[in-house]
């Protein structure tokens, strides 16, 4: 299985002056704990975690060092905390070394990247543009997907009339404004459809099921979908 059967897709992404209170309310409001940074062309060169906004001013939580703290760190060090810790724009607080993978990577490989890298998500990259992100969440997904396929499906997980089922329900969606495909991930295995993320109502769940239940081939549908804890 690779990453191009659980990714989450479209990727929702800032630019380099997005200001650094919109990005956490985006943060907040879509559930999500980072974002890519695109430039001009769309191309990603950057990303914005909730751990580049640990250390704030306004919110008193910026590092303070010990003297001989600050010895060791050195003037460029400090000049870099204090940016992180005061810049208004995500051109000022974004990692910029981008941990990415592409459309191929296999699940095993994008697990010992997280690992090694210590990430918690990675985007999924073509031509230097996003077309998904994979975090820790998307791989739980594309275990489940394993161990409920029949025996002897499981290494055939991720077929080519996986992928077309999982194309064509999320081209179904792309136009409904009725869900954000930010808080949906859909895994197909074997052609069980797996509905993952969070939904506001029962009419959004019944929903996603009749969306499911249209595309041709679709053996089952498995339903792992929760109320938004935040909507009465």
């Amino acid at each position: 299985m690779q990453a191009k059967h659980v990714m989450t897709s479209p990727v929702i992404t800032v630019t380099l002056d997005t200001t650094v209170p919109e990005i956490a309310e985006l943060l907040l409001s879509r559930r999500i704990s980072g974002v890519p940074v695109t430039d001009a062309e769309g191309k990603v060169i950057g990303i914005v975690t909730e751990g580049d906004l640990l250390h704030r001013a306004e919110t008193g939580t910026e590092r303070r060092r010990s003297r001989w703290l600050e010895l060791l760190t050195g003037p460029t060090g400090q000049a870099s905390e204090f940016v992180k810790s005061h810049g208004r724009r995500a051109r000022d607080v974004m990692t910029r070394r981008v941990i990415s993978v592409t459309p191929d990577t296999e699940l095993s490989d994008i697990a010992q990247i997280m690992e090694s890298e210590r990430v918690k998500r990675v985007p999924v990259l073509v031509d230097g543009r996003a077309v998904g992100i994979v975090s820790r969440a998307n791989l739980l997904h594309g275990l489940v997907a394993y161990r409920h396929a029949p025996q002897g499906a499981a290494a055939g997980a991720g077929t080519e009339g996986d992928m077309a089922i999982r194309a064509a329900l999320l081209e179904r969606l792309s136009g409904e404004r009725w869900i954000d495909l930010n808080q949906v991930n859909i895994v197909v295995a074997d052609a069980v459809v797996q509905l993952w993320g969070v939904v506001e109502n029962d009419d959004q769940r019944r929903a996603l099921r009749i969306a499911a239940e249209s595309v041709p081939g679709v053996k089952r549908i498995e339903e792992h979908l929760h109320r938004n804890r935040f909507v009465g």
